[in-house]
């Protein structure tokens, strides 16, 4: 399945998934089915690269969202949502969410006028994230901020690209999360 990690690679002709849709190697294309647990856990690591969590801190994640109210598989896409590195790629800020890691990382970000510079710091409603103003004529962010039309913003996100911030409005609900994924596998699988 095509995950979009490339960033503006994965809208071109150059995705290699485009290309070549199968494994590599010699046995690539003949495929074998996958039993009800490869499923799950195929369902898990697609979650976790998509946005690029190691599995420690995913299994935490995972914890924190069954201690919720509510629907555990929700709660997890939530609060994967409501991290750092996510926002500032879905606002637009980064190509990838790999490179947005990197730029929160390298103190280009300020949440609420703050300095914060940890990728899974989680956001609140209401939180305005800006670009710092030493760090406004990257080249990278610039390039990003100019292919947001092409992926659209979310509803539960506000971006002004003329200050170079946004604002995280509200957590967002499942049907307005459009991600490819079946949160009820990893549930199942952590359940076992």
């Amino acid at each position: 399945m095509k995950l979009y990690l490339k960033g503006d690679r994965c809208y071109s002709d150059k995705c290699a998934y485009e290309r070549r849709s199968y494994p590599p190697g010699q046995h690539g294309q003949a495929r074998s089915k996958l039993s009800g647990y490869g499923v799950q856990l195929r369902e898990k690591q697609k979650i976790r690269r998509m946005y690029g969590i190691l599995e420690n801190q995913f299994k935490a994640t995972f914890k924190e969202a069954d201690r919720q109210k509510g629907i555990t598989g929700t709660n997890l896409l939530v609060l994967l949502e409501r991290r750092l590195d996510n926002a500032v790629y879905r606002f637009g800020f980064a190509n990838s969410r790999a490179q947005a890691r990197q730029i929160v990382r390298h103190n280009h970000f300020l949440v609420n006028g703050k300095k914060v510079n940890i990728p899974s710091y989680l956001l609140r409603p209401g939180d305005v994230v800006s670009v710092r103003e030493q760090s406004r004529q990257l080249g990278s962010i610039n390039d990003a901020l100019e292919a947001l039309p092409r992926r659209g913003l979310l509803p539960w996100l506000e971006v002004d690209k003329t200050k170079y911030e946004g604002t995280f409005k509200a957590f967002p609900a499942r049907d307005e999360m459009n991600l490819p994924v079946q949160e009820q596998l990893v549930v199942e699988l952590y359940s076992k």
